[in-house]
């Protein structure tokens, strides 16, 4: 069984000092730091998890410093349940391998369900009331026919089936040769060329 750190700060004027100590102090034999703000990927979380084995523990000094939010949180504890491992909070005073954490994970757990439903709830209100005064959801679409001669411009500007599909965000290639063939083209998988009068 090893304790392995785990540090982080969000900014650059942060200091790791603090953290770094108390997990010093807490009996790590390996720690991994880093100063990026939890939304950016964690390069050192994700080397600490590939690192630990089963009947290890993750010591961090906060909850925060592990997670960017509550279900942030509680996906990165159950997948380091699933390896076996158990998490130490050191200011928290929480520790997964106990039963009293165990019953605080679960709590934290409920708490995570109730925040989404609760956004998935504002959502849906949200949405109910903008559709009830007429306001039309989601992005709005360009009309086929516009569509159809965007596709024919650019093909016979010479660009190619794939960057027409890329450039215009048209899911299949098939609706692009049925719009150039609306206008009369016969598709090739080569650029068009336009030929000199």
């Amino acid at each position: 069984m090893a304790k392995i750190g785990y540090a982080r700060v969000s900014t650059k004027d942060q200091n790791l000092d603090l953290q770094l100590a108390e997990l010093e102090k807490a009996g790590c034999e390996k720690v991994y730091s880093e100063h990026k703000s939890g939304v950016k990927a964690r390069l050192e979380l994700a080397e600490a998890i590939k690192y630990l084995r089963k009947g290890d523990i993750l010591v961090v000094y906060k909850f925060d410093r592990l997670g960017r939010s509550l279900s942030d949180l509680l996906n990165i504890i159950s997948e380091l349940h699933e390896k076996g491992v158990s998490i130490q909070s050191l200011k928290d005073n929480i520790d997964t391998s106990s039963t009293s954490g165990k019953l605080m994970m679960h709590i934290f757990a409920s708490l995570a369900e109730f925040e989404r439903d609760l956004i998935v709830e504002r959502t849906q209100a949200g949405r109910k009331a903008a559709m009830a005064k007429g306001k039309k959801m989601g992005r709005p679409k360009l009309k086929r026919h516009t569509k159809a001669k965007a596709t024919v411009s650019l093909y016979k500007n010479g660009m190619t089936i794939d960057e027409i599909q890329k450039q215009l965000g048209i899911k299949s290639k098939s609706s692009i040769y049925r719009f150039l063939r609306i206008e009369g083209i016969e598709p090739t998988r080569k650029p068009h060329i336009c030929k000199k009068k």
